[in-house]
């Protein structure tokens, strides 16, 4: 039996059960034993009685064998027996015999003055046979020695049998009854000693993913503290890898940027000097370059920052945030003659959330938007409140994506049939980090009346369990 995905209480029941069961067989077995040797001391002092009686009637005194045995000592022994009872007197060489002459002889090695019990069958039934020895004194007409007389006395076993079956069934009664007493214990016992371990459980569960301080030991059981000092130590080693991300991308942010700020001011530097001729026209398209490779590096340090940085939550006006950036992407929208719009379902919009990490969700999608939609298009920005979630839309009526591409269009690097030259690919892996970041959900579908692409950010109005920082699909 395996324990894994199995409920500790379910186990402790289910193998302890099978143990009692096991144990209260055995225990059965052994009553049975105990009540059919108590049954059989019983009602064997009784069958000795019986032939102690028919002894005491037998005679000699006419030369012959003989029994005077009333027949109110026979309803005796049959109602104290509960059944039939059956006997025979006969001398040792069998050629005097009274009662049933055809019971089953005896051992012969029986010995005088020493009754012997057994389990016979007479008659096609179970019966007990009791049998009795000893010498004849005075000895039968025409014997010189002391012949012996075998006394026998039999009765059937249903009495015996309702005896021992009684007993049985008062053993089987307590045991089941002290079965389910202990079961019921036991799971009231289990439940109770695992009460600490639920309460840790709702302890961590109810923590934010940034909150990685060591889980106290002493409230656990001592068992359990092997696995919490695990889980600890797992803890630590995660916020060391989660420091050593983030003085990475702050390096990387300095180590890269720099350089290349440094290049494009070159450059700009050489196109006010450099004259009309090839050499401009290199300078201008190394220009480009400098600036699709700034954004790129702007757009991984931000899907790196989205996944390691510590998740600085504010309460925050959603539509407020929304509608500032939308303004701040008109003029790139009017230079693109694209009419850039912002809509909301309602006033304003309270959120827990990183303000920084999403505008630069928003900013992505945004960008996104702009850049794959044709001239005289619309794109709109939008913000909803769903209840128990918040949803921030860019929504656009452009080419959209394919419905294969849509389940790939958020992972890494990821681009579309239809995509244009340039870009990292990177801007809806940035959105969903965010909106994942965020204990929320990245949702891709067709725009308005099936054209274009709607990019829906679901936020939660409470800080929830997101998944861990960095568990990006790519």
């Amino acid at each position: 039996m395996t324990l894994r995905g199995a409920s500790l209480r379910r186990t402790l029941v289910v193998v302890l059960a099978v143990g009692m069961v096991l144990a209260s067989g055995i225990g059965l077995w052994g009553a049975w034993r105990t009540a059919a040797a108590a049954a059989n001391a019983a009602y064997d002092r009784s069958l000795a009685g019986a032939i102690k009686a028919i002894d005491a009637n037998i005679s000699t005194t006419s030369g012959g064998l003989g029994v005077e045995l009333p027949y109110t000592m026979l309803e005796f022994f049959e109602l104290t027996a509960g059944g039939a009872v059956y006997f025979r007197v006969a001398s040792e060489d069998g050629l005097v015999e009274i009662g049933n002459t055809d019971l089953p002889p005896p051992d012969a090695t029986l010995i005088n003055g020493r009754p012997r019990f057994r389990d016979a069958r007479y008659h096609d039934q179970l019966v007990r046979l009791g049998s009795y020895t000893r010498v004849l004194d005075p000895p039968l007409a025409g014997h010189v020695d002391k012949p012996r007389v075998i006394i026998q006395v039999a009765e059937t076993l249903s009495s015996r049998q309702d005896f021992t079956r009684a007993l049985l069934l008062e053993a089987v009664t307590r045991n089941a009854l002290l079965v389910a007493l202990a079961l019921a214990l036991m799971a009231a016992a289990t439940g109770w000693a695992l009460r600490p371990l639920a309460s840790l459980s709702a302890e961590v569960q109810a923590r934010s993913p940034e909150d990685l301080t060591p889980i106290p030991e002493d409230a656990v059981p001592t068992e359990a503290r092997p696995l919490v000092a695990a889980i600890n130590h797992h803890m630590a080693r995660h916020q060391q890898a989660s420091e050593a991300r983030r003085h990475f991308v702050d390096d990387a942010s300095h180590q890269l940027r720099t350089p290349l700020t440094t290049l494009v001011t070159q450059v700009d530097f050489a196109l006010r000097e450099a004259p009309p001729g090839p050499v401009r026209e290199a300078l201008q398209a190394m220009r480009q370059q400098l600036d699709e490779a700034t954004r790129q590096v702007n757009q991984m340090l931000a899907l790196a920052r989205a996944d390691a940085a510590d998740l600085d939550r504010q309460t925050v006006d959603l539509v407020a945030l929304a509608r500032e950036l939308t303004r701040a992407w008109w003029p790139r929208a009017r230079a693109a003659a694209i009419d850039l719009g912002f809509e909301s379902g309602v006033p304003a919009l309270e959120v827990p959330l990183n303000p920084t990490l999403l505008r630069e969700a928003l900013a992505n999608g945004v960008h996104n938007a702009l850049r794959y939609t044709p001239a005289g298009s619309h794109v709109t920005v939008r913000v909803d409140d769903a209840g128990a979630e918040a949803v921030l839309a860019v929504l656009d009526d452009g080419p959209g994506l394919a419905p294969d591409e849509l389940q790939h269009a958020s992972e890494r690097f990821f681009r579309g049939r239809q995509a244009r030259a340039g870009g990292s690919g990177l801007g809806l892996a940035i959105v969903r980090a965010v909106a994942e970041r965020h204990g929320g959900r990245l949702e891709l579908a067709p725009g308005p009346g099936g054209r274009g692409l709607a990019v829906r950010l679901h936020l939660p109005h409470a800080p929830a369990t997101p998944s861990e920082p960095g568990l990006i699909a790519g």
